[in-house]
């Protein structure tokens, strides 16, 4: 049985309601992968968004200490979006599924073309980080090599994903790129840990007229703080050193930035075209993920990674951005 069949409607609005929450029936499925995450109207006319969490991947107590971060930071007036209840008691069962329950926060996607924009998501993620200095997680994992690089392309290997044509090119790509990722983070040095947000792409940004609300702590590990910066940069290196000093000015404003971090940059974007198709991988036997993405494990998937990480073999020979 995959992991969410006998995830029905019913099922999930009775476990709405064991919340003590009265529904009016209806449920609209929000864009989530990993998850299983849907809008739900109640009868008094207020709406909440349920999260049921996929089967096996995180422990009670990693998915407890997500909550407890979110809690923390939402307590600081930190425009996270936080899970309803009190510390230790946001996570619930019903039916064999975990699941939280949350407050529907509107909001768009930011426009990260825009540099006041870029300024105030820095202030704002200075201020997350600087709370997530405070203490470690201590049952969530970190961003690394092993997790993010060889153990991903160890999945692809050992469970015959890539062609058998393209494998070996696949093989030695892979294998230099992560030998280059390994000196980038040499260069970088000692840089700090912290809890992060972890997956801070745009999509996991609601905009409003007020300023951001950060959503979906799910990947949240322990890591350096580029890791929540990188992905607002994009395009060529000019368009790069513009975008980061924007965000770094608005980070300065709340907390300090250690410049080595910014050897991570293309280490970590390498980690994270592996890491992906190692997710989608691991995730092939939900029928969402054949459906959703069809590209993939196709002969012109394998080619267009062969050609992606070639290309940050390049950029990662490359002297890092630069903050002033």
């Amino acid at each position: 049985m995959a992991a969410y069949d006998a995830l029905t409607p019913e099922l999930m609005l009775d476990a709405v309601e064991s919340r003590g929450h009265r529904c009016d029936g209806r449920l609209l499925a929000l864009n989530s992968y990993e998850n299983r995450v849907y809008q739900v109207w109640l009868e008094d006319g207020s709406v909440l968004v349920a999260k049921f969490y996929r089967p096996d991947r995180w422990s009670d107590a990693a998915i407890l200490e997500e909550h407890a971060f979110a809690l923390e930071l939402a307590e600081r007036e930190i425009p996270m979006v936080a899970p309803l209840g009190k510390p230790g008691e946001t996570l619930s069962t019903h039916g064999g599924f975990r699941f939280a329950l949350y407050p529907k926060r509107p909001g768009r996607t930011p426009e990260l073309e825009d540099f006041d924009t870029l300024q105030w998501l820095g202030r704002f993620i200075a201020r997350i980080h600087a709370v997530g200095a405070l203490a470690p997680f201590e049952h969530r994992p970190a961003i690394d090599i092993a997790s993010f690089g060889r153990a991903p392309y160890r999945y692809l290997v050992d469970h015959d994903f890539i062609p058998a044509e393209l494998r070996a090119t696949y093989a030695s790509v892979v294998e230099d790129v992560l030998s280059r990722v390994e000196r980038a983070y040499e260069r970088a040095g000692d840089v700090g840990s912290i809890r992060l947000h972890g997956d801070c792409h745009s999509g996991n940004i609601l905009w409003t007229e007020e300023g951001p609300h950060f959503v979906d702590l799910d990947d949240a590990r322990m890591g350096p703080a580029v890791q929540d910066v990188w992905m607002w940069l994009a395009g060529d290196r000019g368009s790069q050193q513009a975008q980061l000093a924007a965000v770094i000015e608005g980070y300065r404003e709340f907390n300090d930035f250690d410049p080595a971090e910014l050897w991570l940059v293309e280490a970590l974007r390498t980690l994270r075209i592996i890491h992906y198709s190692g997710w989608l991988a691991q995730r092939w036997d939900d029928p969402a993920f054949p459906q959703s993405f069809p590209f993939f494990n196709t002969q012109r998937y394998w080619q267009d990674q062969i050609l992606a990480l070639r290309e940050q073999s390049s950029v990662l020979d490359e002297p890092p951005l630069e903050i002033y």
